[in-house]
């Protein structure tokens, strides 16, 4: 896994942004959560994300979007994501997608030659703590504007967004391939759970990525996703960490060392909150756990001198382990 620079953005903004620039989960999250009424006029054949965010500066700490560009009722058209990282719902926000939708449509019309703007289905996907109870409506925006006459109704401009709460979606309601289901699942439970309720989280994702076909993307993005856990979820306490690293080490090995790289990168990017500091503790409880079960318990001298092994072989011992046949292996390891 390479190590790479801290970026100024944000974990919420960065874990969307990662899942939904593989073509294929936004296609799966389409044609699973789009009215078929409206599925059925979006070529999704000719689904092309475009570059860049449409979200002021000052708000990308609330707000992430991605837009994509397809053949909307055989011509040229737009779906636009908005994901809300708010703890609560906002009313505005019916404001401000409007204002990124003016936005695509003032970049994307040639004014000498265009008679027209392409379409914009817009969709905002929220997952706070609070259940969203706000009509989707612009129109919703002003009030009494249901009463007003329809000479004024029709000087303002009005429309529907597709709203996705993410924080009321039961696991029944989670549909769609492992990788969309899994982000999902994450967003949704990432302000909801505390550190005991999330292993479970983290327990399906393993299993149903180790599962995939292409082993290689399915580590890719179970690293994708500890990464978002750890710097934005539940803070995990040693112990909790220690009994991930010992889950993953039965049922998703490769899972479980890129948990443990993983957290030593973080570390050293600067992201303290939600990562216990004792990696060395964890790894030494990994093999002391891991030589138990393969030889027995481990006497105390055994114990003691792989407490004392620096971490990098710490790390070695817990990979070698699987090669040892008899405790004279370990013995001959430690150097005893």
């Amino acid at each position: 896994m390479k190590k790479t620079k801290t970026k100024a953005q944000n974990p919420h903004d960065k874990f969307f942004k990662d899942t939904f620039s593989n073509p294929l989960v936004t296609r799966d999250f389409i044609e699973n959560y789009l009215p078929e009424s409206i599925l059925k006029m979006v070529d999704l054949s000719e689904l092309e994300i475009q570059n860049g965010s449409h979200v002021d500066e000052e708000l990308s700490e609330l707000f992430s979007d991605m837009l994509f560009r397809t053949k909307i009722n055989q011509r040229d058209g737009y779906l636009y994501f908005l994901f809300e990282h708010k703890s609560y719902p906002d009313r505005m926000v019916a404001l401000q997608l409007l204002t990124y939708m003016v936005r695509i449509w003032n970049r994307n019309v040639n004014k000498k030659l265009d008679t027209h703007i392409p379409m914009i289905i817009p969709m905002v996907l929220c997952h706070g703590e609070t259940k969203w109870k706000i009509n989707p409506m612009f129109s919703d925006l002003i009030l009494d504007f249901d009463i007003l006459p329809k000479e004024v109704k029709q000087m303002i401009p009005d429309y529907r967004y597709l709203l996705y709460d993410l924080s009321q979606f039961s696991d029944e309601d989670i549909k769609g391939n492992a990788e969309l289901m899994i982000a999902l699942s994450v967003a949704r439970d990432i302000f909801k759970k505390s550190g005991e309720e999330f292993l479970e989280t983290i327990f399906k994702a393993a299993e149903a990525l180790a599962e995939l076909d292409e082993k290689e993307t399915g580590l890719e993005y179970f690293e994708t996703c500890m990464r978002y856990i750890l710097t934005s979820g539940p803070k995990l306490t040693k112990e909790q960490f220690n009994t991930v690293i010992r889950e993953l080490v039965l049922t998703y090995k490769e899972g479980s060392e890129v948990t443990m790289t993983l957290a030593e990168v973080l570390r050293e990017e600067g992201f303290e909150e939600g990562i216990e500091k004792g990696k060395k503790d964890s790894l030494s409880d990994l093999a002391i756990n891991r030589l138990s079960k393969k030889f027995g318990i481990m006497p105390a001298e055994y114990q003691r001198k792989i407490a004392e092994l620096d971490l990098k072989m710490m790390e070695l011992l817990n990979y070698e382990i699987d090669n040892f046949s008899i405790i004279e292996d370990v013995k001959k390891f430690l150097a005893l």
